[in-house]
Parts: structure tokens; sequence; C-alpha cells
């Protein structure tokens, strides 16, 4: 069931191409709200809308925000994109998108004439927050790098959600982006896995791709029920196109969960039982209590035997991460709170690096 209520748009914080950032009005209390304009047409102040407060009223982590399902002031809205692919299929919301490889699409002919990625470089992430690291490292090493950005739909659907996004595109740190699945917004918009790795060889000509779900992973602390267990999946994917996976492995010795010190158990599945072919991971060669028990974790689950584990120096990568001025964080933990879980990520764009086939 969906929460519903309305307000007044009491002031408009952000207007961005993809989407406004409101305060409303709901019976007195002022709260915000986020407005997707693929959704739902402009809002001004003044409107009165209805909205999805759902997530906040369950105090899930939707970032604090409540999502306008509708604008009252202006009940009709006639869509003036091309396309015939819809995403959120068969809701009220449902959309109608411009698919590259639909047939009226100019690049159709692209994906049947596609023979292979030719090695290219893919990381793969479990977290919407390996975007950040994963470009400041990658850039770092090599400013003339095109890198492309993949989105999946295990976590927002709206690729103008992510403010990480936003600020990576805006900067350089990103080339292009793609939303595959149900997500949306991207640059370029992709039916699956396939045809968006195939787009970031072949339309964004790009020299890496990393690929990962937005913001907010579902999980649920069963064995298989997270939705980055798609990471098994996409090195699949990768494989099958000829290109060259690496999965970057979930490490952290600040969680307070159990299931998620050392190797998360995330990882551990996604490498263990669900890929079904090879991928690269890059491990910190951390020389003390915290590789014995990586190691450990990798040899009781035979992860070794699978993949190409390659334990990598990181000095340099905690330099370009520290002069970084992107705000990085994950489960709230920053940088400084949980430098492990960012060098992992940051060895790993240092070793797609060094397999770019120029």
């Amino acid at each position: 069931m969906l929460n519903l209520k309305t307000g007044i748009v009491e002031k408009i914080i952000d207007a961005r191409e993809g989407s406004m950032e409101i305060i409303v009005n709901i019976n007195g209390k002022l709260e915000k709200a986020i407005a997707y304009k693929s959704l739902i047409d402009n809002i001004e102040e003044g409107n009165e809308i209805i909205l999805n407060t759902t997530a906040q009223d369950l105090k899930l982590g939707s970032g604090g925000y409540h999502f306008v399902l509708a604008n009252l002031k202006k009940t009709t809205k006639q869509s003036m994109k091309n396309g015939h692919i819809m995403k959120l299929r068969y809701t009220p919301i449902q959309i109608r998108v411009n698919s590259v490889e639909e047939q009226g699409s100019k690049y159709h002919h692209v994906f049947n004439e596609f023979n292979s990625l030719k090695g290219m470089p893919v990381l793969i992430g479990g977290l919407h927050s390996v975007l950040a690291p994963l470009t400041v490292v990658l850039k770092g090493l090599n400013t003339r790098l095109s890198i492309a950005y993949i989105m999946t739909d295990g976590g927002a659907l709206p690729i103008d959600f992510s403010k990480t996004v936003r600020y990576l595109k805006k900067e350089g740190y990103i080339d292009g982006t793609i939303t595959i699945g149900h997500a949306f917004g991207g640059d370029l918009e992709c039916i699956n896995i396939y045809n968006g790795l195939i787009a970031a060889k072949e339309i964004l000509n790009c020299d890496i791709c990393i690929v990962s779900m937005g913001p907010g992973i579902i999980g649920t602390g069963t064995k298989y029920g997270f939705t980055g267990i798609e990471q098994g999946n996409i090195i699949d994917a990768v494989n099958d196109l000829e290109g060259v996976p690496i999965c970057i492995p979930r490490i952290s010795f600040k969680d307070r969960r159990k299931r998620h010190f050392g190797i998360s158990h995330h990882s551990i599945t996604v490498l263990s039982k669900i890929a079904k072919t090879k991928a690269y991971l890059g491990i910190p060669k951390f020389l003390d209590e915290r590789e014995a028990i990586i190691k450990n974790q990798i040899a009781t689950h035979d992860i070794h035997k699978k993949h190409n584990v390659l334990f990598t120096q990181y000095s340099d990568i905690i330099n370009m991460l520290k002069k970084s001025n992107i705000t990085m964080d994950t489960m709230g933990r920053t940088l400084k709170d949980d430098m492990d879980y960012f060098i992992t990520i940051g060895v790993n764009g240092k070793l797609a690096e060094s397999l770019i086939q120029f």
C-alpha cells in the first residue's frame, strides 16, 4: 500500500535538469520532497500536490525525502519524448523512454552489428558508494580516460536521485551515463545489462565502464536476499561479451554487523555461488591481522579457485583519496571512518586501469 498525503509547495530549493527539490507544508509541518520531471509537470510555489510518504513513514533510507506523485494544479500532461519502450511498466507512473536499441533509434543497427567488447575493463560494484572513489582513482591515474557509468535497477530507479552522479558528471569524472532495466534518466536508456555494455563501448566510446546500482541497496540479512546479488550475473554478462570483469569486494572492519566484517557475506555469495565465470578482484595488501582474516575467508569459500585474486599495494591510493575534495561515504561512514572500504575500491580501480588495452 502507498501512504499518500497532500501538501502545499512552500519553496523550491533546487530546480535541476531532471528533478526538483522542494519544501512542502503538510498539515502545518514543513518537509522535504523530490519531484521527477519525467513523471510530474513543473511545480510552482503554492501548488497543491500529492506525496508518497511511505518510506519516510517507515523511517527507511530515502534521504529524508517524500516523493511527489501528482500536481493537483496541473492534472494534464502530455509527454513530448520519443520512444516506444516503457519503464516502470504496468504501474500508474509508467514512462516512455527512447531506448537506444529500439527499432526507431538511430543506434538500432549498432546492436545487431556488435561483435565484442574487445577486452574492455568493466568494474562491477555492489553499492552505489563505489562510484566516487573509483572515478577519483581512475582519473587520478589517467586524466584522459573516458569513463561510462551504467546504473542498474537494484537501488534507486531515477539516476537524478544521486547527487554523486550529478557532481561527478559536472566535474568531468564521468563522461556518460546509461540507465538499464527500470532505472531511468541516464544519457542513454537501455533494456538490460548486455545492451548497456554494448552502448558504453560502441556509442559512448568509453575506455572503461563502471556498473553499479543507484543509492539504496536492499538487504534482508539472508544469504541470497540482497539486490547486490546482481554482481554475479553482471560478471557473466561481461565475460559473455568478451570484456574483462573486475568485481569489487565489499570489505570493512568497521561495520558492526558480523556478516559484513572483513569480506561482506554479499561479496562471498556473489563470488562463490552466483558468478559462473571468472572475474578479477583486487585486495589491499594489509600485511596484518586484516589480511589474515580476508585470506581465511577466501580459502574457506574457494574464491581463489574461481577468480583471479590479486593482493595489491595501496599507499598511492590513500594519497589520491585524501587529496580529493569529493565527499565519500558508505552506510553513514566517511573516508576517515572506514578507510579499508574505500582503499579496496581504489585498488580495484588501479587494477582496472592497468588492464585497459589502448
